[in-house]
């Protein structure tokens, strides 16, 4: 059985996720934006049991109830 992460912790960290990304978008070469936006994806990776950083943001969203615009977690739920 897998224990998930408290609702307010997950979407917090998916909201500095998404702000540290943007961050690195604007700025790529930035190291240290870049390896905060990494500790975050490892956060987010051990938290929800995932390999990658796009699975766990995924599953973090579907626990959350929060739904893609481009239907990539309904069809991530599917194949699993």
């Amino acid at each position: 059985m897998l224990l998930l992460p408290d609702k307010a912790l997950l979407a917090g960290l998916l909201q500095r996720y998404r702000t540290w990304e943007r961050l690195v978008l604007a700025q790529p070469n930035n190291l240290a934006r870049r390896r905060r936006l990494e500790d975050l994806a490892y956060t987010l990776c051990v938290l929800m049991g995932r390999r990658t950083a796009r699975e766990a943001i995924i599953a973090a969203e579907l626990h959350l109830g929060l739904s893609r615009s481009d239907g990539s977690a309904a069809e991530w739920a599917q194949d699993r």
